[in-house]
């Protein structure tokens, strides 16, 4: 048999024929220091890379309308009808990355080299080859970290139609090119776009990436009850939500906007630090049964009010208070709703007020996250659920709080009952993430840990900033000892939340478990800084002192981490977490007796699941090994057993 290539060829066969070719602009990027960053630790990298490309890199291309034609290991190919495009993807990718990168250490960050050229290409069953693909990449390889490296064809072309400078870096000769190439790199400057000079003092600015931005401000709780926060903050939190919901906005995250609760901040100045062109602000004020809520939109480019109202109403009508507040931004930015985004706003939580302040109250007290507070959190969802028999929320409340409560009191909240609660959740609302959450927490703890990976992955798909679905998850995994996904769950567990103090204390000791000694340092002092102020503002709450005698303890400050673990024995002697955190306190200060002591006692008390946390826990290293701790893990094995 012939090889096709020995076939004699007809007219118009030479390949030359079949091929199509274009003039088009051509991005290549990689990643800087790929190989450095993957033997360092591939899990976080891999997953930061996805994070980057889902949450960046795809949204920007679609934005200036380019074509991702491939993606490599550490690479993307992306083209572009124009030149323009090109560029102005390529500078908002690279700001965005600078903006992503500013509080990630220097050795971990994922930064970005980016070649663009302008030239013919082949285009071959959706592929793209030629000295245009070959020039892009070369231009690549000559950029800085974190910069643009375009050809002369590309300044031409582009010239003062964006903000943009070019810096002339001569002619170079470029690997398997024939002719050189003039090459400049450009002027990428602040992640942010000076937009216009008001009152010929204040410069505003906006990120360049977003044309239609908003800040959500936590509204002011103007009741002046330090204990109507939790509904202040609550409205806040609920608006972000459903402005989240629509696709043409983009909305700064919750943990992002309440690092300005309590501050005095001009709205100008908020608008250039969030890199928004829109601030929404408002106040709360709730009397009895009637509540006052304010609002105003912003413009920050020219200072003007688009839109203000005052809502004075019977507290049943929040509900409709929060949907005319959006449908007035929706209306104010002239974006169209898809009919998906204005069923999803339109839906209610509960059809009781009341209800939804129970709500409201018991996911205040669930997050201090020790016995009293967290008893405290499922009488406020039960009383929800009372009020309101379809409320999915509450139902994913309780279920929560009594996966916790297991810990303390493991008898009174069996595996059935709360398997049947987050099942009643999910019927009322199969969309729920917090639903999904709480069913992974009760299927890791029923030993079904297929299920409940599948369960948290699905919670985070459908609400990635979900606080308790990537609290939980990296518990889950912690267990598992896969500390270096863990520690990626962990990490956006404590920027969704500002004031959590728990996830630290884990992160500082996933990273004591890989060897990581200048990042397990790093965390806790994160983690003591957090628990001296939850301490400070709930001096009755066990929980910070007994973590933040953790984080003591892993700072080699013994005398400090002593008298914290005193204080949370003295706070609440019966309780068995606070008892097994300080059993680790003494192990990690080498007091091998006293940690064993305690641990012995707390033995005939622990649920299995508190015993299978034994097992990772690096903080007990110190007494693994002690022959005391070995006839320990007989119960360990019985848990594990019931647990298959």
């Amino acid at each position: 048999m012939k090889n096709a290539l020995d076939c004699p060829l007809h007219q118009g066969d030479e390949f030359g024929g079949y091929l199509e070719r274009r003039l088009a602009a051509i991005l290549a990027a990689d990643v800087v220091g790929y190989s450095r960053l993957i033997g360092a630790d591939e899990t976080g990298t891999l997953a930061a890379m996805k994070r980057h490309k889902n949450e960046l890199v795809d949204p920007k291309v679609s934005r200036h309308k380019g074509r991702i034609v491939k993606l490599t290991g550490d690479g993307i190919l992306v083209e572009f009808a124009s030149v323009v495009n090109a560029v102005a993807c390529a500078v908002d990718i690279q700001r965005g990355m600078l903006i992503r990168n500013e509080d990630v250490p220097q050795l971990k960050r994922i930064e970005l080299r980016i070649g663009v050229h302008l030239g013919d290409v082949i285009v071959e069953d959706g592929d793209i080859f030629g000295d245009g693909v070959n020039v892009a990449a070369r231009l690549e390889g000559l950029a800085e970290p974190s910069g643009i490296a375009v050809s002369a064809s590309v300044r031409d072309h582009v010239g003062s139609r964006l903000d943009v400078g070019f810096v002339d870096k001569g002619q170079h000769a470029l690997k398997n090119i024939a002719a050189g190439v003039h090459v400049y790199s450009v002027a990428v400057g602040a992640p942010t776009k000076t937009a216009k000079v008001l009152n010929g003092t204040h410069t505003v600015t906006v990120d360049d990436g977003y044309g239609l931005s908003v800040a959500v401000l936590p509204f002011t709780n103007m009741s002046h009850d330090p204990e109507q926060e939790y509904f202040s903050d609550g409205i806040t939190e609920d608006i972000i939500t459903d402005l989240s919901k629509i696709s043409q906005l983009h909305v700064v995250a919750r943990n992002t906007v309440f690092t300005y609760k309590g501050r005095s901040v001009r709205v100008k100045t908020a608008a250039q630090e969030l890199g928004v062109r829109f601030i929404l602000e408002g106040s709360v004020r709730k009397a009895g049964t009637r509540v006052r809520i304010t609002g105003q939109l912003i413009d920050a480019l020219t200072g003007t009010h688009l839109w203000a109202d005052r809502y004075d109403r019977d507290l049943t009508d929040i509900f409709a208070i929060q949907d005319e507040i959006t449908h007035a931004i929706v209306d104010q930015l002239r974006i169209k709703l898809l009919p998906e985004e204005k069923k999803a706003i339109e839906r209610d939580p509960t059809t009781s007020v009341e209800a939804y302040t129970y709500y409201l109250r018991g996911r205040q007290f669930s997050h201090a996250w020790t016995r009293s507070y967290l008893l405290l959190a499922r009488r406020m969802f039960l009383k929800a659920v009372e009020l309101d028999a379809n409320f999915a929320r509450a139902y994913a409340g309780i279920a929560d709080c009594e996966s916790a409560l297991r810990d303390w009191h493991e008898h009174e909240f069996p595996l059935e009952s709360i398997l049947c609660t987050s099942e009643r959740a999910l019927a009322l609302d199969p969309n729920l993430a917090e639903a999904h959450a709480s069913r992974g927490l009760v299927l890791h703890q029923d030993g079904q840990s297929e299920e409940a990976a599948a369960e948290f992955e699905r919670a985070l798909a459908l609400e990635p900033q979900l606080y308790e679905a990537n609290f939980h998850y990296g518990r889950f995994l912690f267990m598992r000892g896969e500390f270096e996904t863990a520690i990626q769950f962990f990490k956006r567990a404590a920027e969704i939340r500002p004031d959590d103090y728990l996830s630290p204390i884990h992160l500082m000791s996933a990273y004591k478990s890989l060897g990581q000694e200048t990042e397990r340092g790093h965390w806790a002092k994160i983690g003591i800084s957090r628990a001296e102020r939850a301490l400070e503002l709930h001096p009755e709450n066990s929980g910070p002192a007994h973590r933040g005698a953790l984080a003591l303890a892993h700072m080699g400050e013994a005398d400090r981490a002593r008298e914290w673990a005193a204080c949370a024995i003295a706070i609440d002697p019966d309780d068995v977490v606070a008892r097994y955190n300080t059993a680790c306190v003494y192990s990690i200060l080498g007091d091998v007796d006293t940690a064993l002591d305690m641990l012995e006692s707390l033995l005939p008390q622990s649920s299995c699941y508190q015993l299978l946390w034994f097992k990772q826990d690096s903080d007990l290293d110190a007494v693994r090994h002690h022959v005391r701790f070995q006839a320990m893990v007989a119960a360990i094995a019985q848990c594990e057993a019931t647990q298959h």
